[in-house]
């Protein structure tokens, strides 16, 4: 049998918010991954791209079916990586089965500067964090950790497969960072297509044109050219689904409001198409095939006003009808109240006009066609 890897969990990189409490010290954090085809050995990818400074991991170890197993870099338990640099382990055998959930865990003696992180959430995300070195016990004690949704430093997980076995990468804002690309890899396993892992390149804030240089802000990540080259390279992934564009019209609300959000910062339309064929035109030169989703609903937003609203139609308009992808999934025609289409139908509304509802990311999954997934 033709093996190769394929990655089955990932996350973008993105920059912490920037508080006096940002090192941590003496740590373990555990993230579960779940399974969705059979393989024979694993590797795990730690990225430090938005660090200003190295750090070190000093124990990784993998928790399968009850008994641990040793990560090694190069050959040794421990590995520094430097500001902006990552690093991917030995490979590790492991037998390894559709279905199941295995627990990576990594251990921080020293003080660490806690700033590669992106939040995510969804019913296969999450992991947390304990007091002390718990790499090697299998029940950590609920009083000396806690959950969160917060992913720190690994960035990719993928395993050693069948040649049909094969990743969908879903790139994009908080839209993404939140629940339908869980939702998607449910659905996968519910239906059928078990061939299919479906991962995250998704970072809260971000925008396609710009990102913020100023501390108060610049925990809302990079912007696209910083973003996409270095996100998208994928093991196994044929496939990359693009919904982004919403915070690059939002933002912007003039200085008399907010200092560091001036209007200048507001693209035209075409400014935003042309950011978003430079994804395009990367994608096609990584092999992969290109589905974009339009922007949706946000009547009743903060900043919500007719001229954003014009901007979000003109620009799915452009999605909806150019021959430059494989394919438009209209995510907006799918939550929109068709008696007032600029919002959420109220049961797919999470309650502030921008972010779905746990069924609002349920139907988003459910408008992924089924020629995506196989």
């Amino acid at each position: 049998m033709t093996s190769h890897w394929a990655s089955i969990w990932g996350n973008a990189v993105s920059i912490a918010e920037n508080r006096p409490e940002r090192y941590a010290k003496n740590i373990t954090i555990r993230y579960p991954v779940r399974v969705p085809f059979d393989g024979a050995a694993l590797r795990l990818t730690y990225d430090n791209y938005c660090g200003t400074e190295p750090v070190t991991i000093d124990k990784t170890t993998l928790l399968v079916r009850g008994g641990f197993i040793p990560v090694t870099f190069g050959g040794a338990r421990a590995v520094t990586i430097g500001a902006g640099a990552n690093v991917t382990c030995d490979p590790v055998e492991a037998s390894l089965q559709a279905g199941e959930t295995v627990y990576i865990s990594f251990y921080l003696k020293d003080f660490t500067l806690m700033r590669s992180v992106v939040f995510t959430c969804g019913k296969l995300s999450g992991g947390l964090y304990a007091n002390g070195d718990e790499t090697e016990t299998v029940d950590i004690d609920i009083n000396t950790s806690r959950a969160t949704k917060l992913n720190y430093f690994l960035s990719n997980v993928s395993i050693l497969t069948a040649q049909e076995n094969r990743t969908i990468i879903c790139y994009g804002d908080s839209i993404t960072a939140q629940d339908w690309p869980d939702d998607l890899q449910l659905r996968c396993a519910r239906e059928g297509y078990d061939h299919t892992a479906i991962i995250r390149r998704a970072a809260s804030g971000t925008r396609i044109l710009r990102e913020y240089t100023c501390l108060t802000y610049e925990s809302y990540g990079l912007m696209g050219c910083h973003r996409f080259a270095h996100e998208v390279p994928t093991d196994g992934a044929d496939t990359v689904i693009i919904q982004q564009g919403i915070n690059d019209i939002i933002h912007p609300v003039g200085e008399a409001v907010n200092i560091f959000r001036p209007m200048s910062d507001l693209p035209t339309v075409e400014e935003l198409i042309e950011g978003l064929k430079t994804y395009i035109a990367q994608a096609r030169e990584m092999g992969l095939k290109v589905y974009v989703g339009t922007l949706i609903p946000m009547g009743g937003w903060r900043t919500d006003a007719p001229f954003r609203q014009e901007m979000r139609h003109a620009y799915n308009d452009f999605i909806r009808t150019t021959d430059l992808i494989d394919g438009c999934i209209d995510f907006d025609a799918a939550l929109r109240d068709p008696d007032r289409p600029d919002w959420f139908l109220p049961e797919y509304d999470s309650g502030d006009h921008l972010h779905p509802s746990k069924k609002g990311y349920e139907r988003m999954a459910a408008e992924v066609g089924a020629e995506l997934l196989w």
